[in-house]
């Protein structure tokens, strides 16, 4: 299931992900970030994978995918939060892709991924 975290507003959006995604996820979330760039152009994202978080099916993965790099230059700022290591490792190696700033954060760094991603400096 993945679900719009509270403290998303305009073109600030944190996506918390948990449990396996399946292709229906993504078609119902899709729809919403397309409005998003229309109303705000670029967005600033966190994708929270939280401690039930087991990873993606091959539609799902597929979709994820190819739904970012299409939208690789449409992003300011992605702050992934919690990967296991392995999506971290995919992360690192294909953040070279996209026209943004790409920072990885531990699942206990959340507040400071947020105010990353929105622009502020937080202080722990």
């Amino acid at each position: 299931m993945i679900e719009f975290m509270e403290g998303s507003m305009g073109r600030i959006v944190g996506l918390r992900a948990t449990g396996r995604l399946k292709e229906a996820d993504y078609r119902d979330l899709l729809p919403k970030l397309e409005e998003l760039f229309r109303q705000h152009g670029k967005l600033d994202l966190l994708f929270y994978m939280d401690e039930g978080f087991e990873g993606w099916d091959m539609q799902a993965a597929w979709d994820d995918a190819s739904f970012g790099f299409s939208h690789a230059g449409d992003f300011e700022r992605l702050a992934v939060v919690g990967a296991p290591a392995w999506v971290n490792w995919c992360i690192r190696l294909s953040s070279f892709l996209f026209k943004c700033e790409v920072r990885i954060f531990p699942g206990e760094a959340l507040e400071e991924a947020w105010g990353w991603v929105k622009g502020a400096s937080v202080v722990i």
